[in-house]
């Protein structure tokens, strides 16, 4: 990462291409969505995850990695329905998993997180609560925090 006093930017590999921008949410430890997401709401609903009530709407939901079952891709295919999904997602480890979630609703709905795999030393200079621009090149400035 390179970059000024308080931003800095990284290029990532893109497992699904697109722009967005929003506030970081990290998660110290991988997510299943499948039975952690409610795509109603938006919220993390397992309750042994330590990111239990953070709500992922609208927000770069950076985590490990997905965990868990192949269910997981409907479950973000029914949050970007409801439009209650992240504004795009960044993990450490490529997720095909995410990954098909995101390809199939912009195939059925037209739009879709982005999903990105930020390697370290980056991955690990992300912070909740830092704005995030994420650009379809895969593209990743930190602009706050």
């Amino acid at each position: 990462m390179s970059g000024e006093a308080g931003t800095f930017s990284a290029t990532a590999r893109v497992l699904v291409a697109g722009a967005a921008e929003g506030e970081a949410l990290v998660l110290a430890e991988p997510l299943s969505l499948w039975g952690g997401l409610d795509p109603e709401s938006g919220e993390i609903i397992d309750r042994r995850h330590p990111a239990s009530g953070a709500i992922v709407t609208g927000r770069v939901l950076v985590l490990p990695a997905g965990r868990g079952s192949s269910s997981a891709s409907s479950i973000l295919l029914e949050a970007v329905r409801l439009g209650t999904a992240p504004a795009a997602i960044i993990t450490a480890e490529p997720d095909p998993i995410l990954a098909l979630g995101a390809t199939v609703a912009r195939e059925l709905y037209g739009h879709t997180p982005p999903v990105l795999m930020l390697a370290p030393p980056a991955y690990f200079r992300l912070q909740t609560g830092q704005l995030l621009r994420i650009r379809a090149n895969g593209a990743v400035a930190v602009l706050t925090g």
